[in-house]
């Protein structure tokens, strides 16, 4: 059970590691504390909630493993090399793509609320 509990300061020393070190980490961060203020506003229903959970959750993950990728990929190969750059590449990518993702879903969740708030 203690070395359980452990595990946990870990996980909080990594996203700690992560807010003070990746500014894109504090700024997901922010944009999911404003997902989560318009839901409330709006009123989003309890599917559309799940869809911003994933998708506020799938961002968050894929920003840590590439926190993760690069750290480990600078460990590894400090000096410049293409293989590193490549791997540093991908893993921004999958930040993006789930960036992107998440966007749109936000977009076909929170278009038609915004809408029917200015035509009120």
């Amino acid at each position: 059970m203690k070395r359980f509990l452990k595990s946990f300061t870990y996980c909080f020393s990594g996203i700690r590691y992560a807010m003070v070190s990746e500014p894109n980490f504090r700024f997901e961060l922010l944009s999911c504390v404003a997902v989560i203020i318009a839901g409330f506003i709006f009123s989003i229903k309890p599917l559309e909630w799940i869809v911003c959970i994933f998708c506020m959750g799938a961002v968050l993950v894929t920003e840590l493993m590439n926190t993760a990728i690069e750290s480990l990929t600078n460990l590894v190969s400090p000096e410049y090399h293409e293989l590193a750059k490549k791997t540093k590449d991908i893993a921004a990518a999958a930040v993006f793509v789930s960036a992107i993702c998440s966007a749109v879903a936000g977009l076909i969740i929170f278009v038609p609320y915004i809408i029917a708030w200015i035509t009120e």
